[in-house]
């Protein structure tokens, strides 16, 4: 009996190139499950898609690893290409903010063994402007400084959360003229920051995603934060955020499975942690129940 094939691309790179000293462990396990392995380092950004997209037809389950650039690529490519083939996922970014919204150890060798053994969890990805997207798209002062750092989404929350508690700089903040439609209702005003995503956390912040969330239930949770005018409402939004407590004075917090946002000018995206593009008009979608991602439950 021919063995099953799998695919296994990975970022030797990603999280201080973590993945070198379970290498072997990992690929042991997928030959135990009954796979023939196929490994593949990434070589460079673009490699993990290019490689899913052309060859994953060929094979009876894929598993990368990675952080959220291997992870983009690869759903990408397997939305790209139409394959309702199972995903096994290691994490070997810094944050790792969808992986554990799918209850996904960081330890790889535990998560080698849920990408093949674990159960298949049917999961909502997004839709920009047609371009795939895994769990978050957003713009505004939270993505101003590069993603691509070390650091991860985790610091660079730190370092926005400084700049807004700073009153003084309160004239330094970037608001965004936007006009957001949803669920038949219009929300125009000036915003700071503004976020869709289908993740429990972002940048390891369970807050900034919101309540009740469920990945595949059909609907983004979308966040936009108002412009601050003077320091009372500077800390009255973040005392919000904290308390995940949306007011609708200071921030908006709603579910939806399409939203609209319509800027003044240009505006600058991250989609997944990396440079999403600029839009003066972009249409998000969600697509529900696309993706088989493994966990290690069937009731995810």
């Amino acid at each position: 009996m021919e063995k099953r094939k799998l695919l296994f691309v990975f970022n030797p790179h990603s999280g201080k190139a973590q993945i070198r000293p379970n290498l072997l462990q990992i690929i042991d396990i997928f030959t135990k499950a009954g796979y023939d392995v196929t490994a593949y380092p990434t070589q460079c950004q673009a490699d993990a898609y290019n490689k899913v997209k052309a060859d994953g037809a060929f094979y009876d389950h894929i598993v990368c690893s990675g952080g959220d650039g291997t992870l983009d690529e690869t759903v990408s490519a397997i939305m790209d290409a139409g394959l309702k083939t199972n995903l096994g996922y290691i994490p070997a970014g810094s944050t790792n903010d969808f992986a554990n919204s799918l209850d996904i150890p960081k330890d790889m060798v535990k998560a080698a063994n849920i990408a093949v053994n674990g159960t298949p969890f049917l999961c909502d990805v997004g839709k920009m402007d047609g371009v795939t997207f895994v769990y978050v798209a957003a713009f505004g002062l939270f993505t101003d400084v590069s993603y691509q750092t070390d650091q991860g989404l985790k610091n660079m929350l730190g370092h926005a959360a400084y700049i807004l508690e700073g009153a003084k700089r309160l004239g330094q903040i970037e608001s965004y003229r936007v006009k957001v439609e949803a669920n038949g209702e219009v929300y125009e005003d000036d915003w700071i920051y503004g976020m869709v995503s289908n993740s429990k956390s972002i940048g390891g912040f369970s807050a900034l995603s919101g309540k009740d969330v469920e990945l595949d239930d059909g609907v983004f949770e979308v966040l936009l934060i108002k412009m601050p005018r003077n320091p009372i409402e500077l800390n009255e939004t973040l005392a919000c955020l904290l308390k995940q407590e949306f007011d609708f004075k200071h921030l908006y917090a709603f579910k939806s499975d399409e939203v609209t946002f319509t800027f003044e000018n240009p505006t600058c995206w991250t989609r997944d942690g990396e440079f999403g593009g600029s839009y003066t008009k972009v249409q998000i979608n969600n697509c529900q129940k696309q993706v088989p991602f493994m966990v290690a439950m069937s009731d995810k």
